[in-house]
């Protein structure tokens, strides 16, 4: 049987896991041409950097959202709500103002579901999907901060290493004051 010492031990490891997420995120972000075009992404089909670059923030923005709703159920178990069914958890995270909506979550969870199983050739269609991401990042980035911020202020658990919390903090305080 795991103790509750270890189940918070296992959120503070998701917080870490955020945060590094969220900072590692944003570094892909900003070595991108915003926004980009198809004809742009043809143009450069055999762009080592550019494309390693494109994958990197393909992956990091999944694991990020993953990750955030694994937190989400996890605090959600710490804080003694129900964890049955996802849209009770949704719905105490709206409640406490962690997520903007259900619905605004559910579209982030849509992005995340075709970054990691989209297997587009066209690169119109590319440029979309990751245009698509890019906007979408704030309001994940906010949501993740907002999560951290909730599990120390109800629970007293933060991220176990906070090597990037200062990195963070900066990146929040940015987007926050971005329109």
């Amino acid at each position: 049987m795991t103790s509750l010492q270890d189940l918070k031990a296992y959120l503070g490891d998701l917080l870490t896991a955020i945060q590094r997420s969220v900072y590692f995120l944003v570094a892909a972000d900003q070595q991108l041409p915003w926004p980009l075009s198809g004809a742009e992404l043809a143009a450069r089909k055999k762009d080592e950097a550019l494309y390693q670059t494109l994958s990197a923030f393909n992956e990091r923005y999944a694991k990020l959202q993953d990750t955030v709703g694994a937190a989400m159920r996890h605090a959600s178990l710490l804080l003694g709500e129900r964890t049955d069914d996802f849209l009770h958890v949704l719905a105490h995270f709206e409640k406490a103002g962690v997520i903007t909506s259900v619905e605004t979550w559910q579209a982030l969870r849509l992005a995340r579901n075709q970054a990691a199983h989209e297997y587009e050739t066209d690169y119109g269609s590319i440029a979309e999907h990751f245009n698509a991401l890019h906007a979408l990042l704030p309001e994940l980035v906010l949501t993740a901060a907002r999560l951290v911020a909730l599990s120390q202020t109800k629970l007293g658990i933060g991220p176990r290493d906070d090597a990037f919390a200062s990195d963070v903090q900066r990146i929040v305080e940015r987007l926050s004051r971005s329109p």
